[in-house]
């Protein structure tokens, strides 16, 4: 399993490499070039998968939409 990952900010295009979280996706993420928080895209259930070249432990071990419906659960919870 890879826990690094290099995030690319789609604002403007600073790289950076970090060490994903191996217990919970990470929702948000503040580019360390321009200031954007990042917020997962529909559809995926943390930055790292949907700005990251490495998709996060979660779905590395137990596929897409194990990752999603766990993400999503925590969500409403935390309302």
């Amino acid at each position: 399993m890879q826990l690094q990952a290099t995030l690319t900010c789609p604002a403007c295009g600073h790289q950076s490499t970090e060490t994903m979280p191996t217990n919970a996706c990470q929702f948000f993420y503040d580019c360390s070039g321009c200031g954007e928080r990042l917020k997962p895209l529909p559809g995926d259930c943390c930055v790292f998968c949907s700005y990251g070249a490495v998709p996060c432990p979660p779905i590395q071990e137990n596929g897409k939409s194990a990752a999603v419906a766990e993400a999503t659960k925590v969500r409403m919870s935390s309302c």
